[in-house]
């Protein structure tokens, strides 16, 4: 019985592991990219013809 439930909370550690990495790993990207695309809307576009 005890080994189940000790089986069941590294799962679920593992679990969150995985999820918290991923959360964390999505906003770095997401920021990454607004910060970029703010730039680029500071910078004057030249048109090309």
């Amino acid at each position: 019985m005890e080994f189940t439930v000790f089986n069941t909370l590294v799962l679920v550690a593992f679990g969150l592991l995985i999820a918290i990495t991923g959360g964390v790993g999505y906003i770095t990207i997401a920021d990454w990219r607004d910060r970029r695309r703010r730039e680029q809307e500071k910078k004057p576009t030249s048109k090309r013809r």
